[in-house]
């Protein structure tokens, strides 16, 4: 009987399970820090000389998310003190230790610049580039994480005045109107409905992203509300890889579907053939269906009622019902038409009235009469729900940072700071992964070799 040999199965656990100087070494190998090492070195040979090694401090900015090390005070100590460990961040036996106030100033330089989230975007081609990445279906939600600082505190707002009834006079109407026009002109691209961002560039959505802490309320899973003082992570990761594909980090009060189509844009500029886009109900918002749509992408967003009436001739997942209201099946998808096919219920075979012209063999609708109810595959559909059911991908992936990366851990009070420790967070999750891929790949070659 000849022996069946499994792959080998090699995740992150067992990776951090490893002896720190071969963890590092996979971790490290992955990441290409040249750029941030070139943005915070002396550019010239005049003037004092460089008394601190910059290339070892951002190894060990990343270090300090991987040995899971709270503070910049416990990393300089454990510097100090662990001559290893010391070593394989990079430092010389001839440096300096770099103080709590250089890392300081340190993060303040990387923190003016958007070095370490395009590291992060070329980790992730090269992971595409070695077949580690190829998601048809990308999950996308957001977490919050609170800030460090204190909430300021709000001042009192003045009870206004009681508005006059009837109409308003011809001059105070103007000036009304005037003052409305004016507060929308002045209002930022995300103050503004979500339709707004379809025709506007990514590089101008992502510069005017709030980043500052903000006060939110979200409802938890037993109906409560939970109120924090923060930012929000919206991440888009890939079902399968559990890659995140595109990050962002955004203002506490940002509503969820306002981080959507920046998210979805960039993914569309990536070397990848998305097919769906998968979200909860909160993204249920008909510019995402959109945004999808112009991507040739399919939308599988679970559905948001809003004091809507039942529709007469239609079940709860919009597929026709029959004159008995059984409900009609999904077939297919004719994609050149962009249409979805349903078939006559089974429940009809035996019926009395199968013959009569009231009772429609086949029902075809076009998802462009509405984006929100009609998707491919159909609402209700097996395809669907399976589909659906990977969004637990970007879940995980949201647990992964916090309980593991330290995304709870800001430690900066500032939101560009904030937002270096969130790229230095998900850079430092993607690095890992393909840490693990390259070591599970190595394992499934020895193991073929063995055989």
């Amino acid at each position: 009987m000849p022996i069946i040999r499994q792959g080998s199965l090699f995740g992150i656990q067992e990776l951090y399970d490893l002896e720190p100087t071969q963890r590092f070494d996979a971790i490290f190998s992955t990441i290409d820090m040249d750029s941030a090492i070139l943005a915070v070195s002396k550019k010239s040979w005049l003037g004092a000389p460089a008394e601190l090694n910059y290339a070892a401090m951002i190894y060990s900015m990343a270090a300090r998310i991987v040995e899971r090390i709270p503070t910049i005070k416990v990393l300089v100590k454990r510097l100090e003190n662990d001559f290893i460990f010391r070593l394989e961040c990079g430092f010389l036996i001839s440096d300096n230790i770099p103080s709590e106030a250089s890392y300081s100033r340190l993060t303040s330089k990387l923190a003016e610049t958007e070095i370490i989230e395009n590291i992060n975007s070329t980790t992730l081609l090269q992971a595409i580039k070695e077949g580690f990445v190829h998601d048809e279906n990308v999950a996308i939600d957001a977490c919050h994480f609170e800030a460090r600082d204190q909430a300021p505190v709000q001042e009192k707002k003045a009870k206004p005045e009681p508005k006059k009834r009837g109409r308003k006079k011809k001059e105070e109407k103007e000036q009304y109107d005037q003052q409305k026009l004016e507060e929308e002109q002045n209002k930022t691209l995300f103050e503004k409905p979500i339709a707004e961002q379809l025709d506007v560039s990514l590089e101008e959505l992502r510069s005017e992203i709030p980043i500052e802490p903000a006060w939110s309320i979200k409802k938890n899973s037993e109906g409560k509300n939970v109120f924090w003082y923060g930012y929000k992570a919206h991440l888009a990761v890939g079902t399968k890889s559990q890659y995140i594909l595109q990050s962002i980090m955004s203002s506490g009060n940002l509503n969820d579907g306002k981080a959507a189509i920046p998210l979805l844009k960039g993914i569309e500029k990536l070397p990848l053939s998305i097919k769906y886009g998968t979200m909860d109900a909160g993204y249920d918002y008909t510019p995402i269906y959109q945004q999808l749509l112009r991507m040739d992408a399919h939308s599988i967003i679970a559905y948001n009622k809003r004091r809507e009436g039942e529709m007469e001739g239609y079940d709860k997942h919009f597929a026709p019902t029959c004159v008995r209201e059984h409900s009609y099946r999904y077939d297919s998808y004719d994609k050149k038409y962009k249409t979805i096919k349903y078939c006559r219920p089974k429940e009809c075979k035996n019926c009395p009235l199968a013959s009569d012209s009231l009772c429609q063999k086949i029902y075809k609708v076009k998802i462009e009469s509405d984006l929100r109810k009609y998707t491919a595959p159909a609402r209700g559909s097996k395809r669907w729900k399976s589909l659906f059911a990977e969004r637990t991908a970007v879940e995980r992936v949201n647990a992964y940072l916090k309980e593991f990366f330290q995304l709870n851990n800001v430690r900066h009070r500032k939101g560009k700071k904030a937002k270096l420790h969130f790229d230095l967070v998900t850079l430092v999750y993607n690095a890992s992964k393909l840490a693990v891929d390259r070591i599970r790949k190595m394992l499934d070659i020895q193991l073929k070799q063995a055989a």
